[in-house]
């Protein structure tokens, strides 16, 4: 095997590819990535089983062949190099990689060796522009359980209902919910996805261009240009999340995003990691306190103006979890609805109050509370 590709191209590709890779296979294989140079292109592949990853980039091929290369280690490598043209060439045992004045050899395993790339018949799919998915998966996925003992908390439920899209992910301590309406409308489907999944395919810089999502029996395949991934869906059934945004409140507070994200981070100086900060609203005042103490720190406080209406209310939150939320927010004002002291409060974007639109996102946040000593 003999080619020659653009560095910058061959990283992006490797930078993809090698998220498929498995770090703690006892199968050595595994931790590779197979790369195969045929016509004008290579195509470079991943896997540990449950996630596969393919990626075809141009090349110039002067001699077709395949080869399996540590996936870290090429990745390094090439990461290293300047931006310029990376001319490969691989035998049975190791693979040559030049560049300018640098020269690599490495060890190869055999191809043989490599599972193939798994071939699956969708049910139903559905077409979603990049910019669209990609907004929707890193708002909720930062809601997922990183708790394996309860895997289908790991996951982000996706829904698609005609041209209705929408994404939900809890770890019982938080719940993010994203829905939105597409221009092209698709089959209809229920699955939970890994949300760390879902997370790489929405960090990739795909510009403007569509994805096609698609549902098998047990599988989730994304194709988004020339890189198609392929992931095992999470078996189990999702919680009941609409229960947890009622359509009722008894009180409604509507802040600055920024001002109050910023306020809870100065807040949260004074605390340690166990202490909530407190949420004191007064709608007499139309202002409200946020406040937080630690025995062995000290306290903090401060006051923010806000438009409130209802009942006034003390609840406490988790200061990580209200910056989280606040920073998948996609507007510049934010509403708290809170049903009592000892009830979650949801943080909702003013697009949730009306009916999705294309382009459009309603958006909501719900914080379990913590109570207040």
């Amino acid at each position: 095997m003999k080619f020659s590709i653009n560095q910058s191209e061959l990283a992006y590709a490797l930078g993809i590819v090698s998220k498929g890779a498995s770090a703690r296979s006892t199968l050595p294989v595994l931790s590779g990535i197979l790369i195969t140079a045929s016509g004008t292109d290579v195509v470079l592949e991943a896997t540990n089983l449950d996630l596969s990853i393919r990626c075809k980039a141009a090349a110039l091929v002067e001699e077709e062949g395949s080869t399996v290369v540590p996936s870290k280690l090429i990745l390094d490598i090439v990461k290293s190099l300047p931006d310029s043209a990376i001319h490969i060439e691989a035998s049975e045992e190791q693979a040559t990689i030049l560049c300018e004045t640098s020269s690599f050899s490495i060890r190869t395993m055999l191809p043989e060796d490599f599972p193939g790339f798994p071939e699956v018949s969708p049910e139903t799919s559905a077409r979603i522009p990049f910019p669209i998915f990609s907004d929707m998966a890193k708002r909720v996925s930062k809601s997922a359980s990183k708790d394996e003992s309860r895997a289908i908390l790991t996951g982000v439920l996706v829904e698609a209902q005609g041209d209705l899209l929408r994404m939900v992910a809890t770890d019982s301590y938080r719940l993010a919910f994203a829905e939105t309406r597409l221009e092209n409308p698709g089959g209809e489907f229920k699955a939970v996805v890994a949300g760390a999944f879902l997370a790489n395919v929405a960090g990739m810089s795909a510009g403007e261009q569509d994805i096609d999502f698609e549902i098998a029996e047990n599988q989730v395949i994304i194709h988004c240009g020339d890189t198609t991934f392929v992931n095992r869906r999470i078996e189990g059934n999702f919680p009941p999340y609409m229960q947890l945004l009622p359509e009722a409140c008894n009180t409604r507070v509507t802040f600055d995003c920024k001002e109050l994200s910023e306020a809870v981070r100065r807040i949260s100086l004074m605390n340690d990691k166990t202490n909530p900060v407190r949420f004191d609203v007064n709608g007499a005042s139309q202002t409200t306190q946020l406040s937080a103490s630690s025995q062995d720190v000290g306290a903090a406080s401060e006051t923010l103006a806000s438009g409130i209406d209802g009942e006034d209310v003390v609840i406490g939150f988790n200061p990580a979890y209200v910056v989280d939320g606040l920073a998948c927010a996609p507007s510049n004002e934010i509403v708290l609805e809170l049903q009592s002291s000892v009830r979650p409060g949801i943080l909702k974007n003013q697009a949730y109050y009306e009916p999705a639109t294309v382009g459009g996102e309603r958006f909501a946040y719900v914080i379990m509370p913590i109570r207040l000593s």
